[in-house]
């Protein structure tokens, strides 16, 4: 077997005889399909990480086949990509130095469900751990939009926040991600527990510091959800509507967002549900809180579309309302022309509706706006992921710009390396940590611009130069 990625000169076909009995990809188109993510969202990514493919593709079914593939690849100096729904977006589970995928959906169990949390496989989709929980009166935190394919090591490893932040926090917020294991990559691998403030050494850094194998995450008491869309003349208005439920006492939503009424003549399947060229606050609120939520899209000016159970949802066959939101946006619009793209953009805390419509006029006519509101540190914020026609780079930085002179600070969603989305930029105790849990580095090593820089330096070293 010759190397797909053509990085690395090892019998491959030898190799995988070495990870029996572990299940392997080999055949060649597999292996490329499994080496992309999401990262076609960018036009940048997508011309740099295109030709991008791992070697061979194993599918450990437990933890000791995951410690065989790890030991494997750690006494054949392979590169190791660890991957689970492949749902990010920044290339987080594609393969820059080719080597070895693993892929952890065969692991998927949900191990344990507690009073206030459930302890899961890294591989176990979080739309199968919400379905574990929901006979027991308990669902998750929070999820992401993409909850069908997404698995829970892959969102602790890759994402932030979702569906439920406006009302639990972001994924770090003390609380909610409770422990979880990761193995080393050495000749006899070993996997160590992280619980508390640990766990924010392993979350958010892309899987260059252990590989995940199971999570514990804060559960919290289900609710009747209902979906709920109600449109606005204003997109300000929308905004300060939204501002507004998010303070509301006694409306407890689990979802808010606004979306520019351009976005929405991208999702056909609204059509006729919700008013035409109109913007959009998208919401998900307990059932018996519909007649307060009514009250308040009135007197904020706006109209209340739709408002469906679960049950009117799927006897309808319309989609998810929080299929409209987070960066499932962004991929209706891309459904239609993949000349769009994104980015992701803080806002001032609190919200200022004012400061929005402000930058809307200075931004032009190829930002469309779509704002996420969640908890931060216990504060109301949000977080503008607009649709951005792309038309060459440096409109994208002047964009950029625009953005951060208005006090609007950018997490660059076009960079394939961990320090450049905002979160791990100002912090090497996460590379201390790869420094003893991957002494080689090999563990998706290319994807952080320090590491090449103190891969020789001792773990209290590279601590030393956290900020």
């Amino acid at each position: 077997m010759t190397s797909v990625s053509g990085k690395n000169t090892l019998d491959w076909k030898a190799f995988a005889r070495r990870l029996s009995p572990v299940e392997v990809i080999e055949e060649p188109v597999l292996i490329k399909k499994r080496s992309r993510d999401f990262f076609w969202y960018s036009p940048i990514l997508n011309k740099e990480l295109r030709r991008c493919f791992g070697d061979l593709v194993a599918m450990p079914k437990d933890k000791e086949e995951l410690k065989h593939c790890l030991a494997c690849a750690y006494a054949a100096g392979v590169p190791v990509t660890v991957r689970g729904g492949g749902t990010g977006n920044y290339g987080q589970a594609v393969p820059m130095e080719g080597g070895l995928i693993i892929e952890t959906t065969t692991m998927k169990r949900v191990l344990e469900i507690g009073p206030d949390y459930v302890r899961a496989e890294a591989g176990a989709l979080m739309a199968d751990i919400n379905a574990a929980l929901k006979p027991h009166g308990r669902e998750m935190c929070m999820f992401p939009s993409t909850q069908q394919i997404a698995t829970i090591g892959g969102f602790v490893a890759g994402g932030s926040s979702g569906i439920g932040s406006i009302a639990n926090g972001m994924l770090r917020d003390p609380g909610n991600l409770l422990a979880l294991h990761a193995m080393s990559v050495a000749e006899e691998p070993e996997e160590r527990l992280f619980e508390g403030a640990e766990v924010l050494h392993i979350h958010h850094a892309w899987g260059l510091n252990g590989v995940i194998t199971d999570v514990t995450l804060r559960t919290v008491p289900a609710r009747d959800w209902v979906g709920c869309l109600a449109t606005f003349d204003a997109y300000e208005r929308a905004y300060t509507a939204a501002h507004a439920l998010a303070l509301a006492d006694g409306i407890g939503p689990k979802l808010i967002s606004t979306v520019d009424a351009r976005i929405t003549g991208y999702f056909p399947r609204l059509e006729g549900h919700i008013r035409a060229q109109k913007h959009l606050l998208v919401s998900m609120i307990p059932a018996e809180n519909e007649g307060a939520f009514r009250e308040l899209i009135r007197t904020g000016g706006g109209h209340v579309d739709l408002v469906l159970t679960e049950e009117e949802r799927a006897r309808r066959k319309l989609p998810h309302v929080y299929d409209f939101s987070y960066n499932h946006t962004t991929l209706q619009v891309l459904k239609a022309d993949r000349s769009a793209t994104y980015q992701q953009v803080g806002c001032p805390t609190p919200p200022d509706p004012k400061a929005i419509a402000t930058l809307l006029t200075a931004l032009g006519d190829d930002v469309w706006m779509h704002h996420e509101f969640a908890r931060v540190g216990g504060q109301i914020t949000s977080f503008d992921l607009p649709i951005i026609w792309f038309s060459n780079e440096a409109r994208l930085q002047q964009i950029n710009g625009i953005y951060e002179a208005h006090g609007f600070p950018v997490y660059d969603a076009h960079t394939w390396q961990v320090e450049g989305g905002g979160l791990k930029n100002a912090d090497y105790r996460h590379l201390a940590w790869k420094r003893r849990m991957d002494p080689k580095g090999l563990l998706n090593s290319a994807k952080s611009a320090a590491w090449g820089k103190i891969k020789d330096l001792s773990p209290e070293e590279i601590e030393a130069m956290a900020v």
